[in-house]
């Protein structure tokens, strides 16, 4: 950073500290992340951002890396990447910790030493996967006009409504992308589907034909089934599997050269010095009742997508599989951000589309509901010092019973926890389960990305200890059917969060 620069330091050390607390404290989330912008950022003016090679030094945060570093001591996570970019620059960027435990197999099946995390390790997204790939590629297909955001589902995908049902015949893409549609957390995982033998197309059908548990567009209910069928809905109109199509159409405009979906299949699967950039998840648990009826149970998850959905789809759905580093998530923001602000930028949608991705987009939403919601942020007390209760919001949302929704991205709901308190409403971003993160705001032309392996630490909460939504964010279907740890792993007591509907 430049000299002279402390007052813009230590408001990025806010918001950079604001998405670590908050991530911390909700450790394995089953979706969305966050960080918000309220204080004020210095910026000058700028039209093609400079962004320093991979390589580049850039200047230390030590309050941020005792954040994470505590993190690591406390066994939450394993090890991480922060990288923050702040008006068209890179600003932070730093590895922590190790990707692999002592005594874990190495690339060769060997038992290896700890392996160092770096800058260039590549993560298992998760839910990432949902606004980095699937809604942008489905917001590029609105661009087109080859589909539209307000058509039922079944107009293209007839197999959504075999029986004619009237309520699923309401179900739009818009409810799709806002989790408004109805649709249960996942599809069933208690047999023994997609273990032996990876079978996509029992995937697909099982999303499509998932009974709906309330009325469409009538509440917030974060959904895997939204996205598992918004990728259907790719292919079907693209004629092309979700991984090329998002490969050729979103990555490779951005040169997001590390991103991919099943990243040790094909060419890439002798490429040792890739798979040792991996991060692994967890052990591969599923079938426990029955180990026989999975040939992969126990064997550990490097490559390989940690989510049992993805996974007995093959690796490749709409709402995870995709693999990326810190370096191609930040190019994603950035582009994302000069797209927005009408600078030069490769970012594969128009402004028009772009804008209307990361406003609220609920269905019956309102530019009062952003009104109300940025009224009742700024009101909250605000501590006389920075502390990690300052760094946290007291509700989320900030207007109770009013969660808003993005096309893809989370702005304002229970799952907005990793906003923190310093970006404000208007900022929006998304989770991963695995232990990832990134928000974006453009107030303050900020972005953070968290990227870590968290599953994977050894003294992480349990996956089957159950989620409790009177005090943790969300409370999802999904978390809940794959028994998916959400406790916090801070002692400290919650934020008040809104349940989402049951």
């Amino acid at each position: 950073m430049p000299s002279g620069s402390s007052a813009l330091r230590a408001t990025l050390w806010l918001r950079v500290a604001a998405v670590l607390v908050a991530a911390v404290v909700t450790l394995a989330a089953p979706s969305p992340p966050g960080v918000e912008a309220r204080a004020a950022a210095i910026r000058t003016p700028h039209t093609a951002p400079a962004r320093p090679e991979p390589g580049s030094p850039t200047a230390d945060m030590p309050a941020v890396s005792a954040l994470v570093d505590g993190a690591i001591a406390a066994r939450r996570l394993p090890g991480a990447v922060v990288l923050v970019g702040h008006d068209g620059r890179v600003v932070f960027r730093k590895a922590y910790g190790v990707r692999t435990l002592p005594g874990e197999p190495g690339v060769d099946g060997k038992p290896a030493a700890a392996d160092p995390m770096t800058e260039d390790t590549v993560f298992d997204l998760a839910s990432l996967t949902k606004v980095l790939a699937t809604a942008t590629a489905v917001m590029q297909l609105c661009d087109r006009d080859a589909v539209r955001l307000d058509a039922p589902v079944e107009t293209y995908l007839p197999a959504f409504n075999l029986t004619h049902d009237p309520q699923r015949a309401r179900v739009t893409l818009r409810m799709l992308l806002t989790h408004t549609s109805g649709e249960p957390g996942d599809v069933n995982l208690d047999d023994s589907w997609g273990l032996s033998r990876a079978d996509k197309a029992e995937g697909i059908r099982r999303a499509l034909s998932a009974p709906l548990e309330s009325a469409p567009g009538t509440g917030f209910r974060y959904s895997d089934i939204n996205f598992l069928v918004l990728g259907a809905l790719i292919e079907t109109v693209t004629g092309e599997s979700e991984d090329v199509y998002v490969q050729r159409h979103v990555f490779a405009p951005l040169s997001m050269t590390d991103s991919r979906y099943l990243p040790t299949q094909g060419p890439s699967a002798r490429n040792t010095s890739l798979l040792a950039r991996i991060a692994p998840t967890r052990h591969d648990d599923e079938s426990a009742r029955d180990p026989a009826a999975n040939p992969h149970f126990g064997q550990l998850l490097r490559g390989v997508v940690d989510d049992p959905t993805a996974r007995r789809m093959g690796g490749v759905a709409g709402h995870a599989g995709v693999f990326s580093t810190a370096r191609d998530v930040g190019l994603f923001a950035q582009a994302l951000l000069d797209r927005l602000a009408g600078r030069e930028s490769a970012f594969p949608l128009s402004q028009a589309a772009l804008q209307a991705m990361t406003a609220p987009a609920q269905p019956g939403h309102s530019r009062q509901q952003l009104e109300d919601a940025t009224r009742a942020d700024r009101q909250r007390p605000s501590a006389a010092t920075p502390s990690v209760d300052r760094l946290l919001a007291p509700r989320y949302p900030a207007v109770r019973g009013q969660n808003l929704r993005g096309l893809g991205w989370d702005i304002d709901t229970g799952y907005s926890v990793p906003r923190g308190a310093v970006f404000g409403v208007g900022s929006f971003g998304h989770t991963g389960f695995t232990g990832t993160s990134l928000w974006i705001d453009p107030a303050s032309d900020t972005y953070v990305v968290v990227l870590s392996n968290a599953v994977h630490a050894p003294g992480s909460p349990p996956i089957s200890r159950a989620r409790r939504p009177d005090r943790h964010a969300g409370g999802s279907g999904a978390g809940r059917r794959r028994g998916r740890s959400a406790t916090t792993v801070s002692s400290r007591p919650a934020r008040h969060v809104e349940p989402t509907s049951r």
